[in-house]
């Protein structure tokens, strides 16, 4: 079994610098063990799934679909997020929909928790740009959102003010290591892990100065739903496309609906220019849910779906916890 007390002297090495081994590594470092977070790809991490992710940390949204766990870690991470980055926006996010789409509206107002509802007026007065647009909305407060390509880089940095260690170009295994190995290296922990799949989900960058937002909108559709996310220097991303594929890159039809969907929200994002289509694959199991295993001197730390940004934060404090005071968390944690 592993070592459940602290022994900073004893060396913790994380493979996978993306969102779920970034806040392994600072909240371990933090913790005084020495990390070194080992990464293959280079600073820039353009081939990471975080790279091509939108940032919403929305756990009460995402209860509309999501299993109870998803809520209560997303909400925990929440607390993570503001402690270790108090200038993470906090704006909250709306859901808003057409009238033909009024009963799905109200369905996701009635599955979910953390919102109070906005007449049009109340929403114009929040977010001006949506003026006119929509009947009413539901706000919900408490939720934020980052920009991962922003946010990655920073957390980067805490780990080292942390006195982490960072490796990038440095394609390891858990056999090349030392210590303690936290494996989060998501899709390609398959040689491990065959059960792991990816779920594709693709964006659309565009940038526009004819809407302002200050907070994700999604808009409620029965076939393409939409979040649009701002972002700085004007730019939009615009996502919400879960398909159960492994290629890469953008298909025409999904291009087609969220240009299509985004332009449902304010026509002047038809006159956007588009930056950057991409897409990511997100590591899955079976049941769409994060696991923590444990195997002897390893831990592996997968399966955060679609959630990554906001489970990755929780995930990581549990791992800690384990290995310092042996706490286990039955839904997350499964021990070998």
């Amino acid at each position: 079994m592993l070592q459940t007390t602290k022994r900073p002297e004893s060396p913790v090495s994380i493979i996978g610098a993306g969102i779920a081994g970034a806040w392994q590594a600072l909240l371990f470092a933090q913790a005084g063990h020495a990390v070194t977070l080992h990464e293959r790809s280079d600073a820039g991490m353009t081939d990471a799934t975080s790279h091509w992710a939108g940032g919403m940390l929305a756990p009460y949204c995402e209860a509309e679909v999501a299993e109870p766990i998803i809520s209560r870690l997303g909400l925990r991470s929440l607390d993570i997020w503001r402690r270790e980055l108090p200038d993470t926006p906090f704006n909250g996010s709306l859901v808003v929909a057409h009238p033909r789409e009024r009963n799905d509206f109200e369905r996701f107002a009635r599955m979910t928790e953390g919102h109070r509802r906005l007449d049009a007026a109340a929403l114009a007065e929040l977010e001006p740009s949506l003026e006119g647009r929509f009947r009413d909305a539901l706000f919900f407060p408490t939720e934020g959102h980052v920009e991962p390509r922003r946010v990655l880089p920073k957390l980067h940095a805490r780990i080292k003010a942390a006195g982490g260690t960072i490796k990038f170009g440095s394609d390891v295994t858990a056999n090349d290591l030392e210590g303690l190995v936290i494996d989060c290296r998501g899709l390609s922990a398959r040689d491990e892990q065959p059960e792991l799949r990816g779920v594709k989900g693709e964006m659309i960058l565009i940038e526009t100065s004819e809407v302002q937002l200050s907070r994700p909108v999604r808009l409620i559709h029965p076939r393409w739903p939409l979040y649009v996310i701002p972002r700085e220097d004007n730019l939009f991303m615009l996502g919400a496309t879960s398909i159960e594929a492994e290629d890469t890159g953008v298909s025409v039809r999904s291009a087609l609906e969220l240009l299509g969907a985004a332009y449902a929200v304010h026509p002047a994002f038809g006159e956007a220019r588009i930056v950057e289509f991409g897409s990511g694959l997100r590591p899955a199991y079976p049941d769409n849910l994060p696991r923590i295993g444990v195997r002897g001197g390893k831990i592996s730390v997968n399966g955060l779906y679609r959630h990554g940004f906001l489970l990755a934060p929780a995930l990581a404090e549990l791992t800690l916890n384990f290995v310092e005071r042996g706490q286990i968390d039955n839904e997350v944690m499964q021990c070998a």
